[in-house]
Order: structure tokens, then sequence, then C-alpha cells
């Protein structure tokens, strides 16, 4: 018998849990009926995704007696927009979905994400539950109720807090994954560590090989260690008042980047954390924060996953470090005009600074832009 593990999201009336294990597709069923009205279920997916997982998901409803209708929308990012959102919510209406029914939403963040906003939307409010695909959305993307679509103006500017009523993080689910996107979920594994954690970061050094190589014991401890300390923020601190920001260590930099480069394949989300990550921890460095050495280590153990640190190992164009800043200044992040950065006084001590000096966030892009081939 594989292990499988609860973690409490203690919000009250909201609280929910994140079940962690292997063969969760096939004990969904039993998983969710608890949390039905009546035995059926309306399944968002995307394409790549559904033609994985949805039949094996399917099963594990019927096996309890829940009926299952579901749609699948075009895979990437591109979905994650107004069309996409259009489409899913006009197809719920169309499944007859009632405010007492439950949606599934069966995929990576996108879908997450999408999913979630469209239950937050639906009739005003219908509950869902979460069933994410890869590491990323295991990790981060599912948890904490975050929903949301992006906009011509920038990424997630539109959504809602929504909680899930249950997530269903599947270890099998990853062993389809690509490298790429394992990896690129690994840069959210790796954020808690630098964020919060120092113990889990030098515990990655360790074992992040191996777990990228496949082995199951190892990604469920990662897992649930992202996890429980998402969890646990965001009980502290539901809508990003305070405490939560620290989740977007990285993310300043990732957003003006993927705005930069099209919201494609040219750079995946995770990827642009971790980058991010590595910037953010130079630009500590460089304000005196933290010790010059400590971004090399981050940057050595993102090199040794065989990930890529550095706006270096970007494809294609970028735009200057003026209009990189540009994109950074639509981020929600920004508050009365000012950027909001995570930054560092060490692995594991992340913190909130809405002063840092811009001729200082030039020259560090500017350097690392000229240092692209």
């Amino acid at each position: 018998m594989t292990q499988i593990d609860r973690v409490h999201v203690a919000l009250g009336a909201r609280s929910y849990d994140v079940v962690i294990g292997q063969g969760l597709l096939a004990q969904a069923g039993a998983l969710i009926a608890p949390l039905l009205a009546r035995p059926r279920v309306a399944v968002l997916s995307e394409s790549r995704v559904a033609a994985l997982h949805l039949a094996a998901l399917e099963t594990g409803l019927g096996a309890a007696g829940i009926a299952t209708s579901a749609h699948a929308l075009a895979p990437g990012e591109g979905t994650k927009g107004w069309e996409g959102l259009r489409e899913a919510v006009e197809w719920l209406l169309d499944a007859r979905v009632e405010r007492r029914d439950m949606v599934l939403a069966l995929g990576g963040g996108v879908i997450g994400d999408l999913g979630g906003f469209a239950a937050s939307v639906l009739r005003r409010g219908v509950r869902f539950v979460q069933v994410p695909s890869t590491l990323l959305a295991q990790v981060d993307s599912s948890v904490g109720g975050k929903t949301g679509i992006n906009t011509r103006h920038g990424k997630n500017l539109v959504g809602a807090f929504h909680q899930p009523s249950l997530v269903l993080a599947d270890i099998d689910l990853l062993d389809r994954l690509p490298p790429r996107d394992f990896l690129a979920g690994y840069g959210e594994v790796v954020k808690y560590g630098l964020l919060g954690d120092a113990a889990f970061f030098q515990w990655l050094e360790v074992n992040g090989p191996a777990m990228a190589r496949g082995a199951k014991e190892l990604r469920h401890y990662a897992v649930r260690r992202s996890v429980e300390m998402k969890a646990g923020i965001v009980a502290r601190d539901e809508t990003e008042q305070g405490e939560r920001a620290l989740l977007n260590l990285g993310h300043t930099f990732c957003h003006a980047l993927e705005a930069a480069t099209g919201y494609g394949d040219r750079l995946l989300h995770g990827e642009g954390v971790a980058i991010g990550c590595a910037l953010a921890f130079e630009l500590s460095a460089r304000m005196g924060l933290c010790a010059q050495e400590t971004p090399s280590r981050v940057r050595a153990h993102l090199r040794a996953m065989g990930m890529a640190p550095d706006l270096a190992d970007i494809a294609g164009d970028l735009p200057s470090a003026e209009a990189l800043v540009g994109l950074m200044a639509q981020d929600k992040k920004v508050q009365d005009g000012r950027l909001r950065f995570i930054l560092a006084r060490d692995i594991g001590a992340a913190f909130v600074c809405d002063d840092v000096p811009g001729d200082l966030l030039l020259a560090l892009l500017a350097e690392k832009l000229a240092q692209r081939p």
C-alpha cells in the first residue's frame, strides 16, 4: 500500500485537504463522493492531458457511481484568456451545471487557474476540485485559491480568490510529464526552500537529481513539503495582504520575461520562476543583503538540475533593460506605483521589499542582457 498524505488548508468554513499519493485517480470517486450533492461532476481539461488521464479519472469516478461530462480546451498558455474563459463557462452552462454541483479541473496550472475562475463566476460561485497533472500545479497553483486569466495587459490580472473543495495530487501523473515540464515545475519547488526553508533547499541539493529521474518517494516528499509550506502561508494570509507575498519570489522578474517572450514555449512559467529567483538573489547580494556567494549557490543548483538560471539561457530576442522594467510595472504586485520584489538575506530568509534602487535594477538587467550570445 503506497503512502497517502493529507495536508489541511485551514481556512475556517472554506478549509479543505490536499491529498497526496499514488493511484489517486482510481480512488477519485471515493474521495470526491462525500462532497457531492448529487452523483455527477463536470470536468474541464485540455486535449493533451485528457488524452493521457481523463479515462482513468472517469473510471475512478464511475466506480463510486459518479457520472461525468467532460470538455477539453486547447493546450497552452494562450487558452488562459477571455476566449478560453468564455468557452469554459458556456460549456458548463450547456452541461447544466447547477450551483450545488462540482467542477473538476484536470490539468496543469492553465486549466487549474482557468477552471477555478470559471467556477467562481458561474452562477456566482460553484464548488470545484483541483486534479493537478503537473509538478508545478501540484506544488503551487492548485493550492491557495488563486484563479484567473491573462489579458493583453499582463498575467493573472483578472481573477478571483476561490478556494477548491479538495485537491488530488496524484504523484503517478508526473510520470507522463516531459522532462522539460517536470523541471519547469521544479522551479516552484526550489522556490519554497529559497523563501523559507533552508533545510529543504539543502535536501533538494542532495535529492533533486534523483527526483528528476523518477524516484517516487522523493517526489512525494517534495510535493508534500511544498504543499505544507504553501498551506501554512495561505492559512495565515489568504488574500496576500502580507506573508503570502513571499510566494512571489522570482515572479516579478518571471512575469516580465513571460510577457516579453509572448507567454509561449520559449519560456515556461517555472523556467521563468527559476531565472527570477536567481535574479532576486543576485539583486539581494548587490544591495548588500546577502553574501556574495549565495546567488552562485542558487545558480549552481539550478544548473545541476539541468535548468537555465540566466537571461542568457532564453532563446531569441529580449527587450532592453528599460523595457523589462516597464513590463514589471504592470505586475499586479505593484503598489502605489512602486515595484515590490521578494528579496533575501540568505537562503530560506526572504522578505518583501518595495524600495529597490531603480539604477541598481537597471544595471543588473543590462549586465545580464549583455551576456547573451
